[in-house]
This record gives structure tokens, sequence and C-alpha cells, in this order.
């Protein structure tokens, strides 16, 4: 997806062997650090939603809270922390999935939305698409309604798109 603006892609860095030997992390930290870089990406995806109506905006740890915080503000919806393992306390809904460089657990509290809400799920990369799958079955599981996945980064050659293919996908910039 590319609007007139700013170039958001050259407020990406790309730092190689991260986390581990062989992967090219996308750091969106640059672009976070530039107010008007972070603020087109927002309203980006922003403007592509504001005709549905979402009941929460659900951002996977970590990243994906800050999109997540201020797209929620933005949108003038609710805002859903999916964590990892451990974070959330009461009752939660405990899902394992794998990613590109090993398995994680994500949890969402069993409470936390109420039966059809209707919830966009926002990270800050897409790559193999597991951590994105994890997150729907997570709010499917807590009654939700899925309206659609928005990232910031997919990384094509994963095909994490194919893992949420039942889904819109929105994302704003596209790495090979």
């Amino acid at each position: 997806m590319a609007e007139a603006g700013l170039d958001l892609k050259t407020f990406i860095r790309t730092v190689p062997d991260f986390p581990t030997p062989g992967i090219e992390f996308k750091d969106i930290s640059p672009l976070l650090a530039e107010a008007k870089a972070f603020a087109q990406s927002i309203e980006m995806i922003a403007r592509h939603y504001e005709k549905e109506k979402i009941d929460y905006v659900a951002g996977i740890e970590a990243r994906g809270f800050i999109i997540a915080s201020a797209l929620s503000l933005r949108l003038q919806t609710g805002l859903l922390p999916i964590r990892k393992r451990g974070k959330l306390p009461g009752p939660v809904i405990t899902l394992d999935y794998e990613l590109e460089y090993g398995s994680a657990a994500l949890e969402l509290q069993k409470s936390s939305i109420p039966e059809d809400a209707k919830v966009l799920i926002v990270d800050d990369v897409l790559a193999t698409g597991g951590t994105a799958e994890c997150a729907g079955r997570l709010i499917t599981l807590a009654g939700g309604k899925i309206v659609g996945f928005a990232f910031l980064i997919s990384l094509e050659s994963l095909e994490g798109k194919k893992r949420i293919a039942n889904y819109e996908e929105l994302t704003i910039l596209r790495y090979e």
C-alpha cells in the first residue's frame, strides 16, 4: 500500500542475524521515533478501517501494542492486549504456536471480549503468519469476530498471508 507523503521504508532498519543467525529483523524503532512517519502509518491503516464498525483493536505483544494503542485512539475503539504466556491476570485462553525462529505462546483474558464484538488484529510484522494465526484463534475462542489483520510490514517470501487467508489483510510496507 503506497501513498503520497513520506517514504516509510526509509524509516525501517534491517538488522542482520537478529534474533538468530539468518534472520533479517525489520526494526520499526526509527519509524516510531519520527512522529510524522508514525502518524502517517497509523493514518493509512485507520483510513482503511474507519468505515467498519470495529469494537476493539487487538495488539500483539510487544510492538503490536504500540500500533494498536495509537490506532484504537484514532478509531475510537477499545484496546485488547494479546500477551505472552504468564503476563495477564485472571482466567486466560492460552495457545502455543510456532514462529520462524522457535516456538511461543500467546494469551488473552477470557472475559475481555463481548460475544460477537468486531476486532481488528494488528502487529508490526507479518512473517510466517504463526503469531497472527494464533492471535486470530484467541480472538475467535474468546467470542470475537475478526474484521481483519493490519501490519506495518509483510515479509512476502515467508508467505505468512497464507495462514490468515480467510481474513482481510492490510500491510503498509512489503518486502520480498
